[in-house]
């Protein structure tokens, strides 16, 4: 409860946040669709609505729009609009993600076994078909790779290596070179949880 708690204060603050900002130049600064009441973002080929007086998060489902508040939706789409470098620009060269931080954040991403690779062990095609329906590209480099857009160009890239004897099969995440010009590195575990929430929604999961 204490847990829930405060992901409920730290999206509540980044709101807070975003409502200081001004919010003209966020939608000149990245082309954002707009009206009177909301400024509209694509994150992970979904379209969200940002309500200009509270902060507040939908995205639409087919005729609908439904609630979009959850932790990692409300971080990463409100960091990536608050944090994001006016002279940001893609490289094109990916870049591990545990690159981006410091040293006692090497292992986060190491676990020693992961549901989520154990089932794409098992079922190899539904990661590929959940993939391509996030708009993926294939990639070379693993048994499985694609690069997934995220927000406003900034792709990343998700890779699966099937397992054997020696090893447990794995996940890793790569992002674009520069994405520490569009985000934090605390927002792209944000980021990589919604992303893994994604495809398992795409893989019936």
């Amino acid at each position: 409860m204490a847990r829930d708690n405060n992901y409920l204060i730290q999206a509540g603050q980044a709101k807070k946040r975003f409502l200081t900002y001004d919010q003209e130049k966020l939608i000149a600064k990245f082309r954002l669709k707009f009206d009177t009441d909301y400024l509209y973002v694509n994150l992970l080929c979904k379209q969200y609505r940002i309500d200009r007086k509270t902060g507040d998060m939908e995205y639409r489902c087919g005729g609908s729009w439904l609630d979009g508040n959850s932790f990692e939706e409300v971080m990463t789409v409100l960091d990536l609009l608050c944090d994001s470098r006016d002279d940001r620009w893609i490289s094109h060269r990916w870049k591990n993600m545990q690159s981006f931080g410091l040293q006692f954040h090497q292992n986060l991403l190491e676990e020693q076994r992961d549901p989520m690779a154990e089932y794409i062990d098992s079922h190899p095609e539904r990661l590929h078909g959940a993939c391509l329906a996030l708009g993926g590209e294939a990639l070379k480099g693993a048994d499985i790779s694609y690069a997934i857009e995220v927000f406003d160009g900034l792709r990343m890239a998700v890779q699966f290596w099937h397992g054997d004897e020696e090893f447990a099969p794995r996940l890793r995440y790569l992002w674009d070179e520069n994405a520490g010009q569009y985000i934090r590195y605390e927002t792209m575990y944000f980021a990589v949880n919604l992303l893994l929430r994604r495809l398992r929604e795409n893989m019936g999961e």
